[in-house]
């Protein structure tokens, strides 16, 4: 399961040339002059839960036709990763992917000049935790070639990224990726379930709740650190994204789907109970009712369309060379929207 750096090249190289030609030829095709479904991307756990709001309770049809526009059906995907997620964007299965700051500012930076990708909005700001079951690492200093570390996708990810800036924090200036080669690509429950079954290479797991609080329940598994930690604050770590064709296509169906989302975020924020049903049922969850609630209550997670520290990927992703371009501000990254909001 080791990803070798060669290997993770030439995985990057490839999804690069799959982006640009894939932009390439659905640049030329027309835009559709109604959206009848719209088809959106969720991933696993508590971060995706404004989205889970939206399928649960027909939020976007209900805004759909608040605003006037022709019956629209929602239709809602559950991919592994950001990167996965943004491939199936570009390919025309989906209109709205979801993912973290890392696969946002990549696809970003590679279809500018073409498709044009931009977040419509944040989604949430959510610690992640990186867990061991190794009792030897506390810091990531303790690390060794014993211990394999699952990420939802190595390079791309926002856990990939954020483990390069504690790693440039902890051993310095272009040490960054010292820790890549112990990284593996793992959706979040297979990772979840490879570290705490003991039987697999995977000694450790970045990842977000429910799964980080399963893990470090009863000292399975112990914290090494945490995201906020590492970007010294609140930090966005999901976010929704579309092409501007689509965009320009559908301006009021993107602000139905916009509006969806604020009345789910009020919605988590006055019934978190209601939130944690919705969670358990979307999901097929035999998680704990009140465990849910907790996770959705914590002053931590903050489900709000603005983003909070986006720009501190950004430099960091354009300094070290991942991003060909860095975006002048967190305002480059979105759609005109949500530029009224207090983001970063």
């Amino acid at each position: 399961m080791n990803t070798s750096a060669g290997t993770t090249r030439r995985e990057f190289a490839r999804l690069g040339v799959f982006l640009l030609a894939l932009a390439a030829g659905m640049a030329a095709m027309p835009a559709a002059a109604q959206a009848s479904e719209i088809r959106f991307a969720k991933g696993f756990g508590i971060p995706y839960l404004p989205v889970i709001i939206l399928e649960e309770q027909g939020l976007v049809e209900k805004h759909t036709k608040l605003l006037g526009l022709p019956e629209a059906k929602a239709k809602f995907i559950q991919l592994a990763s950001g990167a996965a997620m943004t491939d199936a964007l570009i390919s025309g299965n989906l209109e709205y992917a979801t993912g973290g700051p890392g696969p946002l500012l990549t696809v970003w930076d590679k279809t500018r000049g073409n498709l044009n990708v931009r977040a419509i909005s944040a989604i949430s700001s959510i610690p992640v935790y990186l867990n061991s079951i190794n009792p030897k690492v506390r810091t990531i200093r303790d690390f060794s070639d014993a211990d394999r570390i699952a990420v939802p996708s190595v390079k791309i990810s926002t856990q990939a990224v954020t483990l390069q800036i504690a790693a440039e924090k902890e051993f310095g200036r272009g040490k960054h990726d010292v820790l890549d080669k112990l990284t593996v690509s793992m959706a979040p429950p297979d990772a979840h379930n490879a570290m705490m079954s003991k039987g697999t290479e995977i000694t450790a797991n970045f990842t977000s709740p429910p799964f980080m609080y399963l893990q470090q329940r009863n000292n399975h598994a112990h914290p090494v650190l945490s995201s906020y930690t590492v970007m010294d604050g609140p930090t966005t770590f999901i976010l929704m994204w579309t092409t501007q064709k689509f965009h320009d296509a559908n301006p009021r169906h993107h602000q139905a789907v916009l509006n969806a989302l604020e009345e789910a975020n009020r919605y988590i924020k006055e019934n978190p109970r209601g939130a944690a049903e919705a969670f358990i049922k979307n999901q097929k969850s035999k998680l704990d009712l009140a465990f849910v609630q907790e996770m959705i209550a914590n002053p931590e997670s903050i489900f709000t369309t603005a983003p909070q520290n986006l720009m501190k990927y950004a430099d960091f992703m354009s300094r070290i060379g991942s991003l060909k371009q860095r975006p002048a501000g967190w305002k480059d990254l979105f759609f005109p929207e949500v530029h009224d909001r207090q983001g970063s």
